[in-house]
């Protein structure tokens, strides 16, 4: 009896230990999530709040998912590279879904010098654009289309021709937003952030059944809440 004792207390005493390690890593992963969420919500806020100069409704209401990248690092010393995480949302009855967590990198070759920030946003238009960032690895203009969106009510009238393609991308830079084709960005599922978060991989986040607005962690809710101010149906 004596050594079930012992065992059963060397148990509780594991089991405490390794509570003790992985909480501040829980924490902190939430943290991250809770960042990443509130991020994109504030730069697609921002976007949208530009007047006559924002993404037109027309598209966003066409979309299927919304990706926020903001604060991406663009550096270059001869060899160029850009790197950042943002989240990715896709539409749903009344709303949007749970953000997946996903990492946006690249790189170039040429003379070049100096750094900045810039945010993109990216209107996937099809289950085809869709289905090729859900991929391990997706580089944006191969594939699927990828096409510089229209910026602006006067837009609307010229959106048809752009519907073809699977992306419609945006960048802000220096206060200034602007459709611009992000070709050669290769875009990542953060799976690890995923996993931690809803213990789920992207691509099961963002393909059926859905997570609902109810049914997601209240950290990273802000994301969706903001969609829905914009685009509804």
């Amino acid at each position: 009896m004596s050594s079930v004792r012992l065992y059963c207390a060397a148990l509780l005493i594991a089991l405490l230990i390794f509570s003790a390690v992985i909480t501040p890593a829980q924490k902190s992963r939430t943290k991250d999530a809770a960042r990443h969420s509130s991020d994109a919500a504030k730069t697609f806020t921002e976007i949208m709040n530009v007047k006559d100069k924002a993404i037109p409704k027309e598209l966003l209401d066409t979309a299927e998912a919304i990706a926020v990248f903001p604060g991406v690092i663009k550096a270059a010393f001869v060899f160029g590279g850009r790197g950042g995480q943002g989240v990715i949302s896709r539409r749903v009855k009344g709303g949007w879904s749970a953000p997946a967590f996903f990492n946006l990198g690249g790189g170039s070759f040429g003379a070049q010098i100096g750094a900045q920030k810039t945010d993109y946003v990216l209107l996937i238009m099809n289950p085809s654009g869709l289905d090729g960032l859900l991929k391990d690895k997706f580089e944006l203009g191969g594939e699927v289309g990828i096409a510089a969106g229209p910026v602006g009510r006067e837009a609307a009238a010229s959106t048809n021709p752009r519907l073809d393609a699977g992306i419609l991308s945006y960048s802000r830079s220096k206060g200034a937003f602007i459709g611009a084709a992000l070709k050669g960005a290769v875009i990542t599922p953060d799976n690890d952030l995923n996993e931690a978060i809803y213990g789920k991989k992207a691509d099961d986040l963002l393909k059926g059944p859905l997570m609902t607005f109810g049914q997601m962690p209240p950290s990273v809710r802000i994301f969706p809440r903001t969609l829905v101010r914009y685009s509804i149906r």
